[in-house]
């Protein structure tokens, strides 16, 4: 037997890859202790922090209006599965967190996606797992957008529309009812 037919199988490893933007990330340079160049692998029961004490947070931002400790990232296996996931927790006091529009308050945590968007102050960090096997560590691949991940676009609004097909925002009389908006057609 050749040693490649000896070799154990390496298994897969989930990878929490999370896209940074920041509309003054080229002037104030919040992000230049982020290491955007390499995985890097974590223990499956260490806590990713993010935030501006350095001290306490494996993510460190540069920036004042950051908290110390603004969130943090937890790698779990789900109850009964064999499926790994991930939580986030808002741990500031002061700035509410959003993920995927779910306002998250101080000491809030949910389970992430397997794709995201998280928001706080005017950080937008598009988050995706790619699923792995390996139970003791997990590994995360920062990236910088050049450009915001939310842009705002002309889209219906989501708000619900009652069955006599009136919306709410205009009053009965005025002539308006909900209009039909092709997802392809531009504003």
């Amino acid at each position: 037997m050749s040693s490649f037919e000896e070799a154990e199988t390496e298994e897969t490893v989930t990878c929490l890859h999370l896209t940074f933007y920041h509309p003054g990330q080229a002037e104030k340079m919040m992000f230049r202790c982020l290491d955007f160049c390499r995985r890097q692998q974590l223990r499956a029961d260490d806590t990713a922090k993010f935030g501006r004490d350095s001290s306490l947070c494996r993510y460190s931002l540069v920036d004042t209006r950051v908290s110390r400790i603004q969130f943090s990232l937890q790698f779990y296996r789900k109850l009964h599965s064999s499926e790994y996931a991930f939580e986030i927790k808002n741990l500031s006091k002061k700035t509410k967190l959003t993920v995927n529009q779910t306002e998250l308050g101080y000491l809030n945590k949910t389970d992430l996606p397997w794709k995201c968007i998280i928001c706080f102050g005017e950080y937008q960090v598009l988050a995706e797992i790619q699923e792995g096997e390996a139970v003791d560590y997990f590994e995360t691949h920062l990236h910088l957008a050049e450009a915001p991940i939310l842009q705002e676009r002309c889209l219906p609004s989501l708000q619900p529309v009652p069955e006599n097909g009136i919306s709410p925002s205009f009053p009965p009389g005025q002539g308006k009812s909900p209009t039909e908006i092709d997802e392809n057609e531009m504003c």
